[in-house]
């Protein structure tokens, strides 16, 4: 038995889970045609994939909350006896078949070169499957720290602005150097078009990162998104002054219902989303000005 084995990033499924959703952002905002991200999350990321059953279990544990420590450890009992039911060989094949996918279409150094705010509790999650189902043996000490910091994960309840910024907070309350490094290519790439995210955009962004493997879920969501976008710029069309713009503006109305063609929400849905989004932020600030 080795003491000495340490956690590797690289084979962690919520890791890869996380950062291939993040290359999706870049990819969308960078207009990349066809993104070999998005092909890689509905490979390798859905529900009849090992890697998208193990990512199910990693959530279970990164987002359930219990009260006290009996639940808490009940809920992770439970979540391991389900790890032991999928398949280490299917897994490890599909994490090597997904590396080496990135690997030739990404700067590998570039892609894991991010810090993760969940790192620990991933990691821990991590050693915990591990052990658990023999792939990797990191020892008592090893094994039992992790399940502390899980079980003290799981019963941490959050503050209420947490609960209230649920979708922003990976945004916002990062710290600033954090949030630059993990969103560097995102933000160089959005800022030369767009000032800062507001948060529809950002609501956007997340739902597009976690339900791009679930379709009808994502298409519910920018149909709605186009209703509500529809309303606000008829709503600030009798604001306008300028004749030219209001004539534009209603063309551009006119265009919304076929913002999002087809039962597929595409790459190119998204940025239309986005810069409809940027065009409300644009004419209300000229409408507060104003006033």
């Amino acid at each position: 038995m080795s003491l000495n084995v340490k956690h590797n990033k690289i084979k962690n499924t919520a890791i890869l889970y996380e950062l291939l959703s993040r290359q999706i952002t870049v990819d969308v905002i960078n207009d990349t045609e066809s993104p070999k991200s998005v092909s890689l999350f509905k490979e390798f990321f859905n529900k009849n994939t090992e890697m998208g059953k193990e990512y199910e279990l990693y959530s279970i544990l990164l987002e359930k909350k219990y009260k006290n420590d009996s639940h808490a450890s009940q809920l992770v009992e439970a979540v391991v006896k389900s790890r032991r039911k999928l398949s280490n060989r299917r897994l490890n094949n599909e994490k090597y078949n997904l590396i080496k996918t990135i690997k030739e279409n990404y700067d590998i150094k570039e892609f894991f070169n991010t810090r993760l705010p969940n790192f620990k509790i991933m990691a821990s999650v991590y050693k915990l499957f591990g052990t658990e189902t023999g792939k990797e043996d990191f020892g008592p000490v090893q094994k039992t720290d992790s399940v502390i910091t899980i079980t003290e994960h799981i019963v941490q309840i959050p503050n209420q602005r947490d609960k209230k910024n649920q979708i922003v907070e990976e945004f916002e309350e990062q710290e600033k150097d954090l949030r630059l490094l993990s969103y560097q290519l995102l933000v160089d790439k959005f800022n030369e078009k767009y000032s800062t995210l507001n948060e529809n955009q950002k609501n956007l962004l997340k739902e597009y990162i976690n339900n791009v493997s679930n379709t009808n879920s994502l298409k519910e969501f920018v149909d709605n998104e186009v209703v509500k976008i529809k309303k606000a710029l008829k709503a600030l069309l009798p604001k306008v002054n300028d004749d030219i713009t209001k004539i534009k503006l209603t063309e551009v109305i006119s265009h919304t219902d076929n913002a999002v063609k087809g039962k597929i929400v595409k790459d190119k849905h998204v940025v239309a989303l986005m810069r409809y989004y940027e065009l409300i932020k644009e004419l209300k600030s000229v409408e507060e000005q104003k006033s």
